[in-house]
């Protein structure tokens, strides 16, 4: 059974009835979990948000209040007439809520933070059907749970978030080739190192136009224009280019990216680790897998962590990984009818176990698969307890499962 909510307030009519019938419950926002939970299970109830795409921007605050189902595009498009972003990825289609609630990685994670860092207080409908603000004084360890442990605490229904001025930044891509991937990071690591906090530098392993393996070098600068051409230059001078498009842009022209490449109707797998820097084991690795994938659509998209995001105390959130670092995603990716969709499948087992020997503990919660809540401690570490206490106050009976929990600190018996 479907409800489609326009309110908070059909919202808490929703969960009130699913728990009355007993029946499980799943929330659909924006839609966009590649494991299909929000699609919810037989005889489930699902509580889709999608009438709820509301957004009512602040210019005089630089604030935006955002409904439970809005997406990523609804808010920057909301924002754009008044000259004001927020952290965004570099999707326009995926819901802004469940992206900040488990993280929120993206182009201006350096000088912003993560999405999450964003999030100033939340509208939730509680397990047992009540409706709360959280905020920094009223219900704050709440606040601090969604803002980083997924959506396991209740329905979302609507953020307030922090918006920033930005009419256009320095943004594009290059493209390398393969041979030219350890020179290419490596030199990123170099020139990022003594860059100001305007500067992030994402990168992936993908297949090119022309059908050819090739690393993606994707710059963004959120300063001053010409303050940020020496930088790019550097970028630009790290091998041979062959093909670029950097210049201004708005926010909306740079979070369609992985609308393009991952577009709705195939079939994925995803896994990820997350490395601290580019050694030349890690370089190696990501080498072999790259060349080595089974499909043309397979990607490995490389998000840096690190300036703003990286200045977050790291119990100040749920969030707990908060040294700078590279978030690996491994995404394999194929069509309906792929008669080697078990090989694709492997390809994305086998290269996170290469990884996980240089990897970091623990891995992204957005991305955590629902058969990883072996990694949920290691992800949430010093901040698991923490989260279980709010799991144990504001959901007991464990009716919200967005993403993998631990089922107790590691360690404790």
């Amino acid at each position: 059974m479907i409800v489609r909510s326009g309110s908070a307030i059909e919202v808490q009519y929703a969960v009130r009835a699913a728990r009355e019938a007993g029946v499980p419950l799943s929330v659909k926002g924006g839609g966009h979990d590649w494991a299909g939970r929000s699609a919810g299970v037989p005889g489930g109830l699902v509580i889709d948000l999608a009438g709820m795409r509301q957004v009512d921007v602040q210019p005089a605050t630089r604030t935006a209040t955002v409904g439970g189902g809005a997406t990523a595009g609804d808010v920057i498009g909301a924002g754009a007439p008044h000259g004001l972003v927020t952290a965004t990825g570099t999707s326009a289609t995926v819901g802004m809520a469940g992206f900040a609630m488990g993280g929120g990685y993206g182009p201006g994670a350096a000088k912003y933070g993560l999405a999450l860092d964003n999030v100033i207080s939340a509208q939730v409908v509680l397990a047992d059907g009540r409706l709360v603000t959280a905020d920094a004084t009223t219900e704050p360890d709440l606040l601090w749970a969604i803002k980083g442990g997924g959506g396991n605490f209740g329905v979302v229904t609507s953020l307030e978030m922090r918006m920033h001025t930005l009419e256009t930044a320095l943004s594009g891509f290059l493209i390398f080739g393969p041979h030219q991937a350890a020179q290419v990071w490596h030199g990123i690591e170099d020139i990022v190192a003594d860059a100001p906090e305007d500067l992030l530098v994402d990168s992936a392993f993908i297949t090119s136009p022309e059908g050819d393996p090739a690393i993606l070098v994707s710059p963004t600068w959120l300063g001053e224009h010409a303050a940020g051409e020496p930088y790019l230059d550097r970028l630009r001078s790290l091998g041979t280019v062959f093909a670029s498009q950097i210049g201004p842009v708005p926010w909306s022209a740079m979070i369609g990216f992985v609308d393009t490449i991952a577009p709705p109707g195939r079939h994925y797998r995803l896994r990820t680790r997350t490395v601290a820097g580019f050694s030349d084991d890690v370089v190696a690795t990501l080498l072999a897998a790259g060349n080595g994938r089974t499909s043309p659509f397979s990607t490995l998209p490389l998000h840096s962590f690190r300036g703003a995001a990286a200045r977050v105390p790291a119990d100040a959130t749920a969030f707990a990984l908060r040294v700078p670092h590279y978030m690996v995603e491994i995404i394999g990716s194929w069509e309906p009818g792929d008669p080697r969709a078990d090989e694709h499948r492997r390809w994305v087992e086998h290269t996170a176990d290469a990884l996980a020997e240089h990897a970091l503990p623990g891995g992204y919660v957005n991305l955590l698969g629902p058969d990883e809540t072996d990694r949920a401690a290691d992800t949430f570490g010093a901040n698991t307890a923490r989260l279980l206490a709010a799991k144990a106050t504001y959901d007991p009976q464990n009716i919200f499962n967005a993403v993998p929990l631990p089922q107790r600190p590691k360690g404790a018996s």
